[in-house]
């Protein structure tokens, strides 16, 4: 899944108009190496972020609301475009002036 989300906690996470999120399952992901700095989310669902402790990036996210799965930050794939989001979420905190394709509106 590919998704959008402009909640104010995706929003602050990535100082954005809001937040590009690819998941998977548990299983599909792997953390190489590096060390990480986990944060506790409280809100809009509970949720715990990993940031790379040398850089600061966010790199993933899993969070109560969809057990199984880990978010990965779209920004990491830099070299493996992903396809453009098909799904955006939280669309009471979307900006504006941002337009969407009529059929992304759909909250995952």
């Amino acid at each position: 899944m590919n998704a959008i989300c402009h909640c104010n906690s995706c929003k602050r996470r990535t100082g954005s108009a809001f937040g590009w999120s690819a998941y998977f399952t548990d299983a599909q992901v792997l953390r190489k190496t590096g060390d990480l700095k986990v944060y506790a989310i409280a809100t809009p669902a509970p949720a715990h972020r990993s940031f790379c402790m040398n850089c600061g990036s966010t790199l993933f996210w899993t969070a109560d609301i969809m057990p199984g799965y880990t978010g990965v930050a779209a920004g990491c794939f830099t070299e493996i475009p992903l396809p453009a989001p098909t799904m955006s979420a939280s669309h009471d905190g979307r900006c504006s002036w941002l337009s969407l394709p009529a059929d992304w509106l759909t909250t995952p």
